[in-house]
């Protein structure tokens, strides 16, 4: 990742720290020498301090590292849309990996858990601009209407559906637009300033008694029964050890090369103008989804600006980093016609910035935990698969739980046993998703124009959704047995 290049929310996070009297002394400090801790976790983004944080909330006589290669934030948490936004409609998804019940469990702990981000919050000063003001999911052509109905129907039968119907009126002034319709609405979502997210978490890690030692690189991590982290400076000796690097971890531990695969996410923002996003209805800061299979995704911030992002530009082979993701985004031209398109009274007004990220898409779309090679004190969790503001408050409780030996719902889940589904080894897999990326983008163009898609280019789509169905079963199976 270049050291250069920092995205807005970071720019942004990292200004507002010089500014602020409370952050002097909070500089970064690489590690220097060796050290000998109960925890140390690799990854200074959410999941790596929501876990040492927690951790420390119940066992504060532990003595817990954190370290990261760049600043905490410079990765995926920093750099994010924004957008807190739950599992509820994914719960179809969920309920076939593992079944109902725990479907439903995980949907309201992920609707509870943007409480529980918006409690933190203000219980720790943080300032990371966090609006609970719910989130829209609607058609933006006809061919997405009743997309979501289904999943809303399975939502309503189990007792949990807090989605609600709104009108077409009601669906232009919630989402900003006049081409979204047929919309949904939950109060159990909202917005956030990413970055000033995860910079508050490390704020809040260190006043906890937490070591944060940025700008540190695990170069080798040792297995022994207490495992190390060697760095380019010391080496850090573990009763236990997390491993939170997310997008990087399928690089660096190759066992994983078929669990993920790294998709980018952009971005753009513009000036601030709250004068227009108030006009159309977007000042409250909730969340905007279409219903595309590659979203597009947007919602405001409070200083007036809008963000307006979508997924599934970039695909790297072979799991590579590459640099156009820690780059300005090479779809800014795509990006600001999609808003001038939604948003015709902002056409005017200037991007800001734009920026790209890499996403862990796992073969299920949803993280996983468990143990790296079985070793019973080396944990990780990844694979968020572009929905993890939320989540990876929920990873958080489920690597604590795992660190502090506890038998709850969380070291129960099936979430714990590992990736569930694979994807087809290289070069089949970028082939393939290349393919599947460029007949959905043409299928969309189609419908966005309202007309027929090709037939190729509707058989290939569907393998958006197909894809690893055949190893994810026999893996659940196994994932459901313990093995």
């Amino acid at each position: 990742m270049s050291e250069t290049f920092r995205p807005f929310w970071l720019q942004q996070a990292l200004a507002a720290e010089q500014r602020d009297p409370a952050n002097q002394g909070n500089a970064p400090t690489p590690l220097q020498g060796d050290l000998d801790v109960d925890i140390c976790i690799v990854g200074g983004g959410y999941t790596g301090l929501w876990t040492a944080i927690m951790v420390r909330q119940a066992r504060p006589d532990w003595r817990i590292a954190v370290i990261e290669r760049d600043l905490c934030g410079a990765g995926a948490s920093g750099r994010n849309g924004g957008c807190m936004l739950t599992w509820s409609t994914k719960f179809l998804s969920l309920a076939q990996l593992f079944g109902a019940a725990e479907a439903a469990r995980l949907v309201q702990a992920s609707e509870q858990a943007v409480t529980q981000i918006a409690d933190f919050c203000r219980a720790h000063a943080i300032d990371a601009e966090v609006r609970t003001a719910g989130a829209v999911y609607a058609a933006s052509n006809d061919a997405q209407v009743g997309a979501i109905d289904s999943v809303l129907q399975a939502l309503q039968k189990q007792g949990i559906n807090r989605w609600r119907s709104v009108d077409a009126a009601e669906c232009e002034s919630l989402a900003g637009s006049a081409r979204m319709r047929h919309g949904v609405f939950t109060d159990a979502a909202g917005s956030v300033q990413p970055a000033r997210l995860v910079r508050g978490l490390r704020r809040v890690a260190l006043a906890m008694g937490v070591a944060v030692h940025e700008k540190t690189s695990m170069l080798e991590l040792r297995q022994s029964a207490r495992p190390q982290v060697q760095t380019g400076a010391g080496c850090i000796t573990a009763t236990q050890i997390v491993l939170a690097t997310n997008a990087d971890m399928a690089r660096q531990f190759p066992q994983f090369a078929r669990d993920v695969v790294l998709v980018s996410s952009d971005m753009v923002i513009t000036e601030p103008r709250p004068d227009l996003v108030a006009a159309i209805g977007l000042d409250r800061g909730q969340a905007v989804c279409d219903l595309r299979t590659f979203v597009h995704y947007w919602r405001s911030t409070p200083d007036g600006r809008l963000m307006l992002g979508k997924g599934g530009n970039e695909i790297a082979f072979g799991n590579r980093m590459l640099r156009r993701f820690d780059q300005p985004s090479r779809y800014r031209s795509p990006l600001q016609q999609a808003l001038q398109t939604f948003f015709p009274a902002l056409a005017e007004v200037p991007i800001a910035a734009s920026w790209t990220g890499a996403s862990d898409r796992s073969a299920t779309g949803f993280p996983f935990f468990g143990r790296l090679s079985k070793h019973a004190n080396i944990f990780y969790g990844f694979g968020y698969s572009g929905n993890g503001v939320v989540q990876s408050y929920l990873g958080g409780s489920i690597l604590s739980s795992l660190l502090l030996g506890a038998d709850n719902a969380w070291t129960r889940s099936v979430l714990t046993r590992g990736p569930l589904a694979s994807f087809p080894p290289e070069p089949v897999r970028w082939c393939g998703a290349m393919l599947v990326r460029d007949a959905i983008r043409r299928k969309e163009r189609c419908e966005d124009a309202g007309t027929a898609p090709h037939a190729i280019d509707r058989y290939l789509s569907r393998f958006a959704r197909m894809a690893s169905k055949a190893d994810e079963a026999e893996k659940v199976d196994a994932g459901k047995q313990g093995v």
